[in-house]
């Protein structure tokens, strides 16, 4: 009993130290980003003022003397917490591996590797693709006195716009990390090939609901969310069969 107690703690600790040294981490990270801020603005309003064309008249406000510091303070925290996201895996890999057969080892560590790879990929996509077109449609709104009277222009708020930026790359991230979570379920045994094929239909259903609420209200960005979740819904199909099939024959290595 007293070394089933010390055992916990010892594992409470090893959890708490690798809790803190992310926290750590994750803050140097994010009080560097605070010395290139500018630069990481410019790098995430570029798809807006490429959309927007060479107008001087174009540009972003604040309205709150404070608005604009405290946008700068979550950018940087945004971006440590981006470039630490491998790091934080890693931690989570160094706890969680010394209780694992190597097996578990070998079937988990490309789940692992895989997760930052393809948290990268989402933002990449909303980055390169997404922003261009959905600003493109939004910004198709704006009128001139000739047109409507009273001219129709954007005012946005520098707040407003870079917290929508860095929800949707989160946001896109995480729904890449799908044949991550439908991986491991396999190997927990909840989930089956057959089973992922047989909803597919109501997985499509279950996507576009997702990207409807997690991207612009614009079907753009909502087919741009929901098609490349749907080929990694395929490519999930794909996996849990592989790693099915491969199953009785892990088992009988560990044993």
């Amino acid at each position: 009993m007293v070394e089933n107690k010390d055992h916990l703690f010892s594992h409470l600790a090893e959890l708490r130290t690798r809790l803190m040294w992310s926290v750590v981490v994750m803050v140097a990270a994010s009080i560097l980003a605070y010395f290139f801020v500018e630069d990481i603005y410019g790098f995430l309003v570029k798809p807006l003022a490429d959309a927007m064309g060479p107008n001087d008249s174009q540009r972003l406000i604040y309205t709150n003397l404070t608005e604009a510091f405290f946008t700068y303070i979550k950018v940087s925290f945004f971006t440590g917490c981006f470039v630490t996201f491998p790091f934080i895996a890693l931690q989570i890999w160094k706890f969680v591996s010394p209780g694992l057969f190597e097996s578990e080892k070998k079937t988990l560590l490309p789940f692992l590797i895989g997760a930052p790879i393809l948290f990268f990929c989402g933002g990449a996509l909303v980055y390169f693709m997404v922003l261009p077109l959905a600003w493109k449609f939004f910004l198709s709104f704006q009128s001139s006195a000739d047109q409507t009277t009273l001219p129709i222009m954007l005012e946005a708020k520098v707040g407003d716009y870079l917290d929508l930026v860095m929800i949707l790359i989160f946001a896109f991230g995480l729904c890449f990390q799908l044949p991550i979570v439908m991986g491991i379920l396999a190997r927990a045994g909840v989930i089956t090939a057959e089973m992922l094929a047989s909803k597919r239909r109501y997985a499509v259903v279950v996507i576009f609901i997702v990207a409807a609420f997690l991207t612009p209200p614009d079907i753009i960005s909502q087919v741009s969310l929901a098609v490349p979740m749907m080929g990694l819904y395929e490519i999930s199909i794909l996996l849990v069969k592989y790693m099915h099939r491969n199953t009785p024959k892990t088992h009988h290595d560990a044993t």
